[in-house]
């Protein structure tokens, strides 16, 4: 199955219900929770920028809630980490 089929398939099988943050909130949010999973699997960022085949410093950046990233990004990550999508949005 592609990434995208994998993703609308995902997405449509799985509902969440979030709290509405401001968007600024939000990256912060995922940006820490995506560090915290990073280092406790004991990757670095240069790690997971060479496996996504990303600049570091997109890692940083998005780790720093200063870039948004896809959705497509996210599922990439999670493959990457071994963990499922839903768990980088949990926190």
């Amino acid at each position: 199955m592609g990434i995208y089929a994998y993703i609308k398939t995902f997405f449509l099988h799985h509902f969440y219900c979030v709290d509405l943050i401001d968007e600024n909130a939000f990256l912060l949010s995922f940006g820490k929770n995506l560090r915290r999973l990073r280092k406790s699997k004991g990757f670095t960022q240069e790690f997971l920028a060479n496996e996504l085949g990303v600049e570091i410093s997109q890692i940083s950046r998005i780790e720093r809630g200063i870039i948004n990233t896809s959705i497509a990004n996210a599922s990439r990550i999670a493959t990457v980490l071994d963990i499922k999508v839903s768990e980088l949005f949990d926190w």
